[in-house]
């Protein structure tokens, strides 16, 4: 059997994909290329925003036009919240929530001889550490479909690193909440002490944090991340409003002037950095005044990229049912006008950084690279995707002018 899987949404999720494509190739599947190609199409869903919901069963609709003989198996978090929905879309076959979705191989019935593992053809994978959230933020409905907060063992995660390490160079680590990872009873660490322990006593070269509450982003973890190559120097933070007001209505667990602390404390401590985060706008009762607040707010702040969303009702959630709901197009305008906001701030990022020499990953088929403070570049001339190399930037961000192999530090 040839399967093709199709992520949706985070880091968490792409992790789940890449694992999960594992335990069918264990199983005797073999991956396709894209879904025209599959015997078995898996969507490994999202249910963040309505938009998110509305990208799944327009794949559904997609992978029928393409590939009418394929059967579809929907899972994720859209499986998750709303199966009987997912099960009456025309053509699915298997609707599997998140508690079940590693006996997928099992569910399907796959019989045959093991193939060789794939994570999804990328060269940089998502290792996924930790999953599910104990916040209750008003507008999330993540925490009913990935539940609690939990984590993988330390042990287990620096077996896995050691792993991946040998086949990649640049590891993604990725989380539901990841700054949460280690707060259950019986694992006495946080997040700076497993990276110091994966640093002493694994040979990756490269890791990353994919996204980073402001609340765990303590002093300790970004003096770590400061302080090695090994870590790349990309801090993504959720700032979500820079209103307090609205970041009471929220239940978010900061106020601005906190978050504000944070990402200064971040750039003094890593001017290069790269300092991203998610910003929702058209929260149930935002006036003009409040999301004034936000734009000032990250107008004055060093960010280099930001997600914007638009925020989306979720049934269940105590958001829904909020009063004073802003006009759709009063949100579009918004979100229109932080996204223009944001691509004037990662404009100057990326002038800033001409002429600097950073340490880049291959990716692709060698023709690209991703620096350590998260800029993509085309390269002069294809490498062997997957190598680390130190690049210069020039005008325009897209030609390599030096290509040495990464000295890593001693620690």
């Amino acid at each position: 059997m040839r399967f093709f899987i199709r992520n949706f949404g985070c880091r968490a999720t792409q992790a789940d994909g890449s694992e999960l494509g594992s335990a069918l190739a264990r199983a005797g599947c073999e991956p396709a290329h894209d879904c025209a190609g599959a015997d078995l199409v898996i969507l490994n869903t999202c249910t963040v925003t309505a938009s998110a919901d509305d990208d799944v069963r327009r794949a559904v609709r997609r992978v029928r036009r393409e590939n009418p003989a394929a059967r579809i198996l929907v899972t994720g978090c859209y499986a998750q919240r709303v199966p009987e929905e997912a099960a009456a879309l025309p053509g699915v076959s298997w609707v599997v929530g998140n508690t079940d979705k590693m006996r997928i191989p099992e569910i399907v019935g796959v019989h045959g001889e093991p193939q060789a593992e794939s994570l999804c053809h990328r060269t940089r994978p998502n290792l996924k550490i930790q999953d599910g959230c104990n916040n209750r933020c008003t507008f999330c409905i993540i925490p009913s479909v990935r539940g609690p907060s939990r984590s993988v063992p330390p042990d287990r995660i620096v077996e896995q690193v050691r792993e991946l390490g040998e086949r990649y160079r640049e590891i993604v680590l990725s989380g539901v909440n990841l700054g949460r990872w280690g707060r259950e009873p019986g694992i006495r660490m946080r997040l700076a002490d497993l990276l110091r322990r994966l640093l002493a006593q694994t040979e990756v070269e490269r890791l990353r944090l994919s996204s980073v509450e402001p609340m765990d982003l303590a002093d300790g973890l970004l003096g770590l991340m400061a302080s090695t190559p090994r870590i790349a120097r990309h801090v993504h933070a959720p700032l979500q409003s820079g209103s307090d007001a609205v970041l009471r209505r929220m239940r978010r667990w900061y106020r601005a002037r906190h978050y504000a602390d944070r990402i200064r404390k971040a750039r003094q401590w890593m001017p290069d950095a790269a300092i991203g985060a998610d910003v929702m706008v058209g929260f149930p009762g935002e006036t003009e005044a409040e999301f004034e607040e936000t734009r000032l707010f990250i107008e004055g702040l060093p960010f280099t990229y930001l997600h914007v969303f638009t925020y989306s009702e979720r049934p269940g959630t105590p958001a829904a049912e909020m009063a004073d709901p802003v006009p759709i197009p009063e949100r579009k305008r918004r979100n229109r006008i932080l996204r223009e906001l944001a691509a004037r701030k990662n404009i100057e990022f990326r002038r800033s950084m001409i002429g600097k020499r950073l340490s880049a990953v291959t990716i692709e088929d060698g023709a690209a690279a991703l620096t350590t403070n998260y800029l993509k570049v085309a390269l002069a001339r294809k490498r062997e995707p997957n190598q680390i190399v130190e690049v210069e930037l020039a005008e325009g961000l897209v030609e390599v002018r030096l290509d040495v192999p990464h000295v890593l530090d001693s620690h």
